[in-house]
């Protein structure tokens, strides 16, 4: 997630300090992705470092208002016209573990994934419940829609990495096995992979 765009996003709308970036960040996301304040203000110096903000003096509170620069701005300009790179996808813990499960020596990789694919209905119940929460917030909702897109299509993987390790697990025939007999000692194969 870019920080930095998300708050010389906030900054191209006005002046503002560091703690309403925050929550105006958190409002607009629904707080899924909480930020740390310091996670804020570290971002804040690095955009001052970069020209992209400047700090005013500090008010007799002690609190420091940002303003974006012209470069902030077409930075701003840049993201909007740009691409979010997909290339180079971020780590995937869950996508690690399961490699990583299936070729360890025994690891009962069946009840790893029931124990996912549990913990993905209930984000995807705890999702559907939020809806209600967010009717009329069109940020709010999309991110839930994306949310529930992204648990969704991770109970689809789970799905067939179960086939997948049943089909090795055969030989490559069509399985019949139940997940609950799916661990590393029957799935391992020549050459590493499942």
């Amino acid at each position: 997630m870019s920080i930095k765009h998300a708050v010389l996003t906030l900054l191209d709308e006005g002046p503002q300090h560091g703690f309403h970036l925050k929550a105006e960040f958190e409002r607009r996301t629904g707080g899924t992705w909480p930020l740390n304040i310091g996670q804020v203000y570290t971002t804040l110096q690095r955009l001052e470092r970069d020209g992209l903000v400047t700090a005013n003096d500090p008010a007799a509170d002690g609190s420091v208002v940002y303003e974006i620069t012209r470069s902030g701005t077409a930075a701003v300009g840049d993201w909007w016209d740009g691409v979010v790179d997909r290339q180079a996808p971020a780590r995937d813990e869950l996508t690690i573990k399961i490699a990583l499960a299936v070729t360890a020596p025994g690891v009962d990789v069946g009840l790893i994934l029931r124990r996912q694919r549990t913990a993905s209905q209930q984000l995807l119940l705890a999702l559907n419940r939020a809806r209600g929460g967010a009717s009329g917030d069109v940020a709010w909702s999309l991110v839930l829609d994306r949310l529930s897109f992204d648990a969704q299509a991770e109970a689809q993987w789970l799905d067939h990495v179960e086939s997948t390790l049943r089909r090795a697990r055969n030989g490559g025939r069509a399985a019949t096995a139940r997940p609950d007999q799916l661990t590393t000692t029957t799935t391992t194969t020549t050459g590493g992979t499942p």
